[in-house]
């Protein structure tokens, strides 16, 4: 049995195997979007595939280059569960740390619905297709990573506050270079393409475990 999670121009995103494993499909996206659907399942096919299966990261099963299957990860995403337990803003700086250590920044973590809350209560991520997969970890890597870690931070700042270092509320003051010119160039541009001619939410994760939850 299956259940359709998402479905837009890039493909679908579905739940079967006895909610075990979701199926990334690319065969039904837009004939003008198919490279870039592809692309992104690509990135995360790599990602996944360089996380080996980390704990608190889903666990590529198979890509062939059309269609990516991956674990099904139970829990609920951040805006739902609203974690207010220090533990867990801890333990999701290990894993940031167990992340990049793999040669891999996220570098999509400013949404909630991308952060999960597990069935114990623990942290995980999920929605790599944007991800930046580096052996080298560069400059550009460096800095994809600090900005992982300043969203983290945000969130932290949203439900736990009052355990924010002052460190961290440093790191938050500070955002990259690159992130302040996204601001002031391209984010609205790149929210009116994505949300409105595209159709896309850019939520994958949300909607259905708003449901479930």
């Amino acid at each position: 049995m299956s259940r359709i999670l998402k479905s837009d121009l890039f493909g679908r995103v579905v739940l079967e195997d006895g909610e075990r494993t979701v199926r990334r499909d690319t065969t039904s996206a837009r004939g003008w979007l198919l490279p870039l659907a592809r692309r992104l399942a690509r990135r995360e096919a790599r990602a996944l595939s360089s996380l080996d299966g980390l704990a608190g990261t889903p666990r590529l099963l198979s890509f062939d280059g059309r269609v990516l299957r991956r674990s099904w990860v139970p829990g609920r995403p951040m805006q739902v569960a609203r974690p207010v337990d220090p533990s867990y803003f801890r333990e999701a700086l290990t894993l940031l740390r167990r992340l990049h250590r793999a040669g891999v920044a996220h570098n999509d973590l400013a949404k909630e619905p991308n952060w999960l809350v597990t069935t114990d209560g623990r942290p995980a991520l999920v929605d790599f297709q944007l991800a930046l997969v580096s052996r080298r970890r560069g400059r550009l890597f460096r800095a994809l990573a600090r900005e992982d870690l300043r969203h983290l931070l945000k969130h932290k700042r949203t439900y736990c506050p009052q355990r924010l270092t002052a460190r961290q509320k440093r790191i938050l003051a500070t955002p990259a270079p690159h992130t302040r010119l996204w601001r002031a160039t391209g984010k609205r541009l790149y929210t009116f393409v994505t949300r409105r001619l595209l159709g896309w939410s850019d939520r994958e994760g949300a909607g259905d475990r708003n449901l479930r939850g």
